[in-house]
């Protein structure tokens, strides 16, 4: 039916389904997407299937289109890729992605969607959201030519950091990760790999993105004196011990924090949301990134897909989650 989709909600903690939902007649500036994938950005997705995202965070960690409320009933996603089937002429059959949940068909305004470039293809935009988010990290790490540089963590967004960094001349990047697998995505993506007790120390900068303790203190450990640990960890509801004493001080070490929700002050002023997210798409033309897409599954599977990835058993990077014509 024209005037319903199907939508993926998060029913209770642990429990998800899908559900047919009623569109809202569109109005004069809005356009009707046909969804053509979507991606499950699995960390901070798999906390919100746990019902882990803390009480004091939960108007913080509202997506765009979320409807309900955390811990749940929620609709909760923002990795999402499909085709305008009604909207603006220059819009209209047009690929776009939207920062909205997952969901077969939707309606919003205009100016929420982006154009997707010609050159990269529907299934590798749904990594925008997380391109997004390297983007915005690197715009306040600041990296320069011939800084070394650790990423530890390799999950989506550590990987996505390290696929950007491996394009700044000059820079020694490692990829540092408890799991052995990840120096597959690592050659894929152009730079080395190491196990946390094998990481290249004297590091300038070092991007944490484990969501760990191990990790944390594993990053501070590989700085250089004066170094800083920019933190893209996303802990939830747990509380994280940090190693400060020892040389913390002596050496002058800095943590700094970095999340995609605010423009990065170093580019606030030249760039908005808007072009910060045109900017990920356009860096999506390099086939490499497509190692950050692990696995694919049919939409309505995703609640079952959805309980496997948070419990571990689909070990995931990004899942990409295809819709049927």
């Amino acid at each position: 039916m024209k005037n319903s989709a199907r939508a993926f909600w998060l029913d209770s903690p642990g429990h998800g389904e899908i559900r047919q939902v009623d569109l809202p007649e569109p109005a004069e500036g809005d356009v009707v997407v046909r969804a053509l994938y979507s991606g499950v950005s699995r960390g901070t997705e798999t906390l919100v299937f746990r019902g882990q995202v803390p009480e004091s965070q939960h108007s913080a960690m509202r997506a765009p289109f979320q409807e309900g409320d955390f811990p749940g009933p929620v609709k909760y996603g923002y990795l999402s890729v499909g085709v305008v089937e009604q909207g603006p002429e220059e819009l209209a059959g047009q690929t776009v992605f939207c920062l909205h949940p997952h969901q077969s068909r939707y309606v919003v305004p205009a100016s929420a969607v982006t154009r997707v470039p010609e050159n990269v293809p529907a299934e590798r935009a749904v990594l925008a959201g997380t391109i997004e988010t390297a983007v915005n990290a690197l715009w306040d790490a600041a990296p320069l030519i011939g800084d070394r540089i650790a990423v530890v963590g390799g999950g989506m967004v550590g990987c996505s950091v390290a696929a950007l960094l491996a394009r700044f001349p000059g820079v020694r990047v490692q990829l540092v990760d408890a799991d052995p697998a990840r120096a597959e995505v690592a050659a894929a993506l152009g730079v080395g790999f190491a196990l946390p007790g094998d990481a290249l120390g004297e590091c300038d900068i070092v991007v944490h993105a484990s969501a760990t303790e191990q990790g944390l203190a594993r990053a501070l450990e590989l700085l250089t004196a004066e170094g800083t640990v920019l933190e893209l960890s996303w802990y939830g509801d747990r509380r994280v011990a940090l190693p400060l004493g020892e040389a913390f001080h002596s050496r002058r070490l800095v943590i700094r924090s970095s999340q995609v929700g605010t423009v990065s002050p170093a580019r606030r002023t030249g760039r908005g949301y808007a072009g910060r997210l045109a900017l990920a798409l356009e860096l999506l033309a390099d086939p490499a990134l497509d190692a950050l897409i692990t696995g694919e599954s049919a939409f309505e599977d995703l609640p079952e897909v959805m309980s496997k990835l948070a419990s571990g058993e689909i070990p995931a990077l990004c899942h990409r989650v295809r819709y049927a014509e």
